[in-house]
């Protein structure tokens, strides 16, 4: 897959000569985010909570600093010749109550999770899989319906930490400690791996504060915290703090969604034709030209362009058109519908002196067809929404599956869906993939979303910050930050 960012941009940032870090041991970060999404215990997570949960909750797999799968719970996996079953091999170690954690239990954990995710996105993807059972007391098989080379990757997301009754095996221990979470790694003995004996020596405790973006910029300006993660594109700006630096900006080279989502179909939405017009006057090479974003790859595809096993079968749409002539077309489209009046839309954004560089981008290009584009202050009330989302896998029935008609609407297609569901069972790998290619035809023709380019994802690291890595999934583990010393 092509890189979204050709280059880190880096930027200088005046700090003091303080730090972050503690005499006691303890590190400090901030996440954008709110306090108690922290502590959620659901299994609708936000980015602060899939970093707490990763943290005390250890799966199957995880994934490292690099964004790599590494063992979890699992010490070691097979996967058979024909990619259907994962044969794992159960770490011999203990939940939180001190019960040994066996094959059974993790298989019950797994069920219950399942069960848990139905009718989200999330439980979507998991459709995958087939069985689930104990082969012994220390070997557990996840059976799929078909081959799925990108499971692994599902399977290390934070909502599957394993959690059963109650307990969990987590690689850190929380506490709550006013408005942080306190994260204190587990030694290694007591997750059922060799002692270390420099362990209780490097570890580093985490002091994790969720906060605002502008928050979290001003207490990494103040050498307050050592990072701010989960930054994006609505916040960019907050992060120029000036050419005078010894801390970075760090954007991920990010997969997933970034586009525009419909919350009604009525009036000037209700023809596929009409919203076709919208995405084709959008100027996505310029759209991001006031971010100064290096290497920022737009498309016109739900699916993000040069997956694995992508068989290149759609192309970007409209290339046979210039952009004056695409919004000619689409002028007609809006006119045939309005007149000679303009039609007024509203769109919900996040907040962000971002978010208002692309209103203007946006309000510009779709002016440029008699569209005139307005913020709304309530999701209620905007015809538009902004999708800012991070890929779990690299698949296309992860782009297809976030529009699915269970968890989308009101615009969505059901003959999308039922393809998608096709290639669940698909007995060859070109069916399956022939299969996701007419679906993502279909929700194309269906105009159910606009796609702009690829999510944006921005960190701000203070040098000397180890266990911290750019990767294509956004996801920053604290678990390698408390330990890095010691790797």
């Amino acid at each position: 897959m092509r890189s979204l960012l050709s280059a880190i941009l880096l930027v200088v940032l005046a700090v003091p000569a303080c730090s972050g870090r503690s005499d006691d041991g303890t590190i400090a970060l901030a996440v954008v985010g709110s306090e108690e999404s922290m502590f959620d215990s659901s299994l609708r997570l936000s980015f602060a909570g899939q970093l707490v949960r990763e943290a005390t909750a250890e799966g199957l797999v995880a994934l490292d600093a690099q964004g790599e799968i590494i063992p979890g719970i699992a010490e070691r996996w097979i996967v058979t010749d024909d990619g259907l079953s994962f044969i794992f091999r159960v770490r011999n170690s203990d939940w939180s109550n001190g019960e040994p954690i066996d094959a059974e239990s993790v298989r019950r954990s797994l069920l219950a999770t399942i069960d848990a995710l139905d009718g989200t996105s999330l439980g979507i993807d998991l459709e995958k899989i087939d069985e689930i059972r104990a082969m012994t007391a220390r070997v557990i098989e996840i059976r799929l319906k078909s081959p799925m080379p990108e499971f692994l990757q599902l399977l290390a997301q934070p909502e599957l930490g394993l959690r059963l009754d109650g307990r969990a095996a987590g690689l850190m221990r929380l506490q709550r400690v006013d408005d942080r979470a306190v994260l204190t790694p587990v030694p290694p003995e007591e997750r059922g791996l060799p002692a270390r004996p420099e362990w209780s020596e490097d570890a580093l405790t985490i002091s994790l504060r969720a906060m605002s973006a502008g928050a979290a910029v001003e207490a990494f300006r103040n050498a307050e915290v050592e990072a701010v993660l989960n930054g994006r594109l609505s916040t960019l700006p907050l992060a120029d703090l000036g050419p005078l630096s010894r801390g970075t900006i760090r954007l991920d080279a990010a997969l997933g969604l970034f586009g525009l989502t419909f919350n009604n179909a009525d009036g000037l939405l209700a023809e596929a034709s009409r919203r076709e017009a919208l995405s084709m006057a959008i100027d996505r090479p310029a759209l991001l030209a006031p971010f100064n974003v290096a290497g920022w790859i737009p498309t016109t595809r739900i699916v993000a362009p040069d997956l694995p096993r992508d068989p290149g079968a759609l192309g970007e749409r409209w290339s046979g058109q210039s952009l004056e002539e695409r919004r000619a077309e689409a002028r007609r489209r809006i006119a045939d519908y309005s007149g000679e009046g303009t039609v007024r839309l509203t769109i919900f954004l996040p907040d962000g002196p971002g978010s208002e560089l692309l209103l203007q981008q946006l309000a510009a290009d779709f002016s440029t067809i008699g569209v005139r584009l307005e913020r709304a202050d309530l999701r209620s009330q905007a015809d538009l929404e902004l999708v800012d989302r991070l890929a779990r896998y690299a698949n296309a029935r992860w782009f297809l599956n976030q529009f699915n008609c269970a968890v989308a609407q009101p615009i969505c297609s059901p003959d999308a869906d039922v393809l998608v569901d096709q290639s669940l069972d698909a007995a060859t790998a070109q069916e399956q993939t022939n299969l996701l290619v007419e679906a993502e035809s279909a929700l194309t023709a269906a105009e159910a979303y606009i796609p702009l380019g690829a999510p944006i994802r921005w960190s701000l690291v203070r040098g000397g910050l180890e266990g911290y890595s750019e990767n294509r999934w956004g996801r920053h583990p604290l678990f390698p930050i408390a330990t890095a010393p010691i790797f």
